[in-house]
């Protein structure tokens, strides 16, 4: 049992939970291993894409993210109901010490019953992760001749590349860019590597969760901390947009964006060579 009973001046009862204070600290740790193993797969999806290697790999990255936010809401379950168990006993204080094994598995499986795919939303890095793929795939696509996408091999995995092109293809339609001069589209994606603070092209760019807007890191991070040492309310530096309160913890990395902006350099350099 994770827990002691002892007495104190021979009469009042009283539960030691040091021993599973530190198992919790060492669950949490456990947590950030999982946070960055999110990053890594991450980061190896983002390169498939950009190397466009067959989608069948990248779906391959897409199932390991499952797992492991599955992992962390486990986990993340876990350590509520012991948490919820030590609060319960501490304040009752029980003459007899309960069983804590029994009562921590009873809330576990109590919040494990309310699993369900829609909590995946509620996971940061899940949502970023599928995010980024999207992002960068757009700013990679080209369309050809016929208005098609030439994103993925049709011979490998066939059927679904072919959906991978349909979907890109919608999203075009969708985002009224369909039959578009593909110039005008350069045009446009080389407009959205520059930030709205330097007005230079951004090397380490960051996005804004709450309006969606993307800025030079250094920049929008030095605007932030003038106003709020001046007790005043950052308002997103992009035109027309009307978030007011900007903070640190909105800011998230565009990873997507930092690789099509290279990938856009490394172009135009090998075209000038």
């Amino acid at each position: 049992m994770p827990g002691r009973s002892s007495t104190n001046s021979g009469s009042t009862r009283y539960i030691s939970f040091s021993g599973v204070e530190s198992a919790l600290s060492s669950l949490k740790n456990f947590q950030s291993s999982i946070s960055s193993g999110m990053d890594t797969v991450s980061s190896v999806a983002l390169d498939l894409v950009e190397t466009q290697t067959e989608v069948s790999s990248e779906y391959s990255m897409d199932k390991a993210m499952v797992e492991f936010a599955k992992m962390d809401r486990e986990l993340s379950h876990y350590v509520k109901a012991v948490q919820s168990t030590m609060n319960h006993v501490k304040e009752e204080r029980p003459e007899k010490v309960p069983d804590l094994k029994l009562l921590v598995e009873k809330k576990f499986l109590a919040l494990q019953d309310k699993n369900s795919d829609a909590d995946f939303k509620e996971n940061e890095k899940f949502v970023q992760f599928k995010q980024q793929l999207r992002e960068l795939k757009k700013q990679l696509v080209k369309p050809k001749e016929d208005g098609r996408q030439n994103e993925f091999d049709p011979n490998k995995d066939s059927s679904r590349a072919g959906n991978e092109r349909d979907g890109m293809h919608a999203d075009r339609e969708n985002d009224g860019t369909e039959g578009v001069d593909e110039d005008m589209i350069v045009t446009q994606s080389q407009t959205n590597f520059i930030c709205p603070i330097t007005q230079l092209e951004m090397k380490k760019p960051v996005k804004n969760k709450m309006c969606g807007h993307t800025y030079e890191e250094e920049a929008i991070v030095r605007m932030i901390e003038s106003k709020h040492k001046r007790k005043k309310k950052a308002c997103c530096p992009k035109i027309g947009c009307s978030h007011t309160d900007m903070r640190m913890s909105d800011l998230i990395p565009d990873e997507a964006l930092r690789r099509a902006i290279e990938s856009h350099n490394k172009k135009k350099k090998r075209h000038s060579e």
